[in-house]
């Protein structure tokens, strides 16, 4: 399945920023701790010989197959990006993009203007489920 951004309209009919399908997830995933064990910057030696979790392989694997978008937001920083490329490319794991620099620490809190859905990682990755959970939102 081909992913193909479809024009967007404001409520006065100006162009706004495209959207994908609602069929269509756009994936950003982290990389250590994550689809690999817990490798910090300060280690990068260990960068280029850990190992994939193979769930994680295997459900990547199937949403690139099924036409979603893969990123990869990592904290790891510019000056790891080619033993990050190699190391993908060695594990054959195929994805669209590669976004270095997240912000170390965790907590994060993500603003946008588009639908944003966040999935905690907790040590093994499967199809994706439907759950009812609390949210924090802007007042209305």
């Amino acid at each position: 399945m081909a992913h193909h951004l479809e024009n967007a309209k404001d409520a006065a009919g100006n162009n706004a920023s495209p959207v994908l399908p609602d069929e269509v997830k756009n994936f950003l995933i982290d990389i250590d701790g994550t689809i690999t064990e817990d490798v910090p910057n300060e280690e990068p030696e260990r960068m280029a010989t850990c190992e994939p979790f193979p769930d994680a392989l295997e459900i990547m694997e199937k949403w690139y197959e099924e036409g979603h978008i893969i990123t990869f937001f990592t904290s790891r920083t510019e000056a790891h990006r080619e033993v990050t490329e190699v190391w993908l490319k060695k594990h054959n794991i195929r994805y669209h993009a590669l976004l270095m620099g997240k912000p170390r620490g965790g907590n994060y809190h993500w603003i946008d203007n588009h639908i944003v859905r966040a999935t905690r990682f907790e040590g093994k990755f499967t199809d994706l489920v439907t759950e009812t959970r609390e949210i924090e939102v802007f007042k209305k």
